[in-house]
């Protein structure tokens, strides 16, 4: 491998030629030799924005040239396009502040910037921190590029995966509201509803958790950028903060502002916390639903069986013809990883000690990671199983004209112990709920075929 030799403040390095890093990336990739998990694209892609979008403001206020904002602008769009997404390599696990990745975009850009303006035949040179960072510190331009990462992925990924499952439950439970089931509380048989009934639920979480996120991500459209080193904005112009954010969002076609109070800004990360709660709501709400699905698909033969779901692919290496709830379980896997993910960021969202929180990183990391596994995930789940649920007419007709359960109709008539004595008579006779009431005289079989009717027991939801 050919190298060239780089230097920074704490003298030279070598660094491979033909990548755009420089120095203090190279010298954390070195350090920092601890996993696998790199910083996410999206994180990257963020910064490209809002390095984009400082270079545009320094320029509106006289601090940079034209020839240098322009390059800094054009290499930030070929970050953002993905261009140069292999000369990103920094881990998660590096510097909490994310100095390193701060200064590995500044690197990159600047190297990128100085290629364009050689093409272009300028004699200026671009400086990773005189120029590409300036009147910026990585305390208030990582929370910037997690924030702005965070809402693309919430808008962009989450809500339209929650819309396309929502669409489909919302079919299911209208083609399905006339199947008339038998409830189920406490894993125990309960009074009928309809299989659409039921399914409504299903749709309604998801209306709901999609609120929650779009209330919830709205706190996050707040920028620190304009902060600096500590929130008092050192080293930058009196209304950085607002140019930025304004550039921002012509660049990314979303909304942001400047957050009011840059000492909160970057120190806590109240708002990364609560966004995720929306996203744990989501993850709590799929797991029901992944759940259900499963429940009510199993068997075929020996389980509930009231409704079938795709058949995918063979479910044993053993058991011949086997095939199982496989979307079902991938889905209740991500949940799985999303309620650690929230353990892990609410724990580093408390670590703000004084001026700063130093596990941004591994907070962002883990935003990304939870925004795109379920919306990965529900996209999956709905593709190859919603959209294929249809009932089993037959074993769910059979399992209402047995449940013992409809007896609960009985109660404005015989009251609650005559029916308790005949649903239990019927249970340990192994007779039908008719043939139980009929034979302790309590009503007749027109008075029972009129009051038992589980299409009245229903209601009108």
């Amino acid at each position: 491998m050919e190298y060239r030799i780089e230097h920074d403040t704490f003298g030279e390095i070598q660094v491979p030629a033909d990548k755009l890093w420089g120095a203090q990336t190279q010298r954390s990739k070195q350090n920092f030799k601890i996993g696998g998990e790199r910083i996410p694209l999206g994180v990257i892609q963020a910064f490209a924005h809002l390095k984009k979008s400082t270079a545009i403001a320094s320029h509106s206020f006289g601090n940079l040239s034209e020839m240098k904002m322009k390059a800094i602008k054009t290499a930030a769009e070929e970050v953002i396009e993905g261009k140069w997404d292999e000369h990103f390599p920094l881990v998660v696990w590096q510097t909490g502040s994310g100095t390193q990745s701060n200064m590995n975009m500044n690197e990159v850009l600047a190297n990128r910037g100085n290629q364009l303006l050689e093409e272009w035949g300028e004699e200026e040179r671009l400086h990773p921190n005189d120029d590409v960072n300036k009147s910026q510190s990585s305390n208030d331009t990582f929370p910037t590029a997690l924030h702005v990462a965070g809402v693309i992925a919430v808008e962009r990924e989450v809500l339209p995966a929650i819309d396309k499952l929502k669409e489909t439950l919302q079919q299911k439970s209208e083609d399905f509201m006339d199947i008339i089931k038998i409830g189920r509380t406490h894993l125990q048989d309960a009074t009928p509803l309809t299989l659409g009934q039921e399914i409504s639920g299903w749709h309604r979480m998801l209306e709901k958790t999609h609120s929650m996120l779009e209330i919830s991500v709205e706190s996050m459209k707040e920028l620190a950028i304009g902060g600096t080193a500590v929130g008092t904005g050192l080293n930058a112009p009196a209304g950085f903060g607002d140019k930025v954010a304004e550039e921002i969002s012509k660049s990314v076609g979303i909304e942001f502002t400047s957050a009011k109070n840059k000492f909160h800004a970057l120190t806590s990360y109240d708002e990364v916390v609560y966004t995720h709660g929306a996203l744990k709501a989501l993850a709590a709400d799929l797991m029901k639903v992944a759940n259900d699905v499963r429940w009510l698909a199993s068997g075929p033969r020996s389980g509930i069986g009231e409704i079938t779901i795709p058949e995918n692919e063979p479910g044993s290496s053993i058991m011949p013809g086997k095939v199982n709830p496989t979307q079902s379980e991938a889905l209740t896997m991500v949940v799985a990883q999303v309620m650690g993910n929230d353990a892990t960021i609410g724990f580093a969202a408390s670590q703000g000690n004084f001026e700063l929180n130093v596990f941004k990183p591994v907070i962002i990391y883990n935003f990304l990671q939870s925004a795109k596994l379920l919306a990965d995930g529900m996209i999956s789940f709905n593709d190859n199983c919603a959209v294929g649920i249809e009932p089993n007419r037959e074993e769910i007709d059979n399992k209402v004209k047995n449940s013992l359960m409809l007896v609960t109709a009985l109660n404005p008539y015989i009251g609650y112990e005559n029916a308790a004595k005949i649903a239990k008579k019927a249970h340990k006779e192994g007779t039908t709920l008719k043939e139980a009431a009929l034979s302790t005289g309590l009503l007749t079989e027109e008075q029972f075929d009129e009051y038992v009717d589980p299409s009245k027991m229903t209601g009108s939801q």
